[in-house]
């Protein structure tokens, strides 16, 4: 099993930025995908951006429609964590954050979830 534990989240004004980290530990395997996810209320759970290896090297990044441009997923391998820089936030980017990691290229129903980070964008 893996865990993970998000960090980083708060309240920040339109056009200012945060940056989230995800601390992963456990069975860790080389070949993997690991991403953010976000849950607005009343909304469903959609793909922020995710990273894979695919054994060899890290893939290229993904980003959903809404966030590209502004969002940028990173990983310290020495640290076993992920991070989400978000830059010019928008009231439209409040939401509940996870993390997930999935020992395989795709992510899929056996995989693990953080417990999530607020993140509220408002003046």
């Amino acid at each position: 099993q893996v865990q993970l534990v998000e960090t980083g989240g708060g309240l920040v004004q339109p056009g200012g930025s945060l940056r989230l980290s995800c601390a992963v530990s456990g069975r860790i395997l080389i070949v993997h995908r690991v991403g953010w996810f976000r849950q607005a209320p009343g909304k469903e759970r959609e793909l922020v951006a995710s990273l894979s290896n695919n054994g060899v090297a890290n893939g290229v990044a993904n980003y959903g429609d809404s966030v590209r441009g502004r969002f940028t997923i990173s990983r310290d391998n020495d640290k076993n964590t992920v991070y989400l820089q978000m830059n010019d936030l928008k009231p439209e980017d409040t939401a509940v954050y996870y993390c997930r990691w999935s020992n395989s290229m795709y992510f899929g129903p056996g995989d693990s979830w953080g417990q999530g980070t607020q993140v509220t964008v408002s003046s």
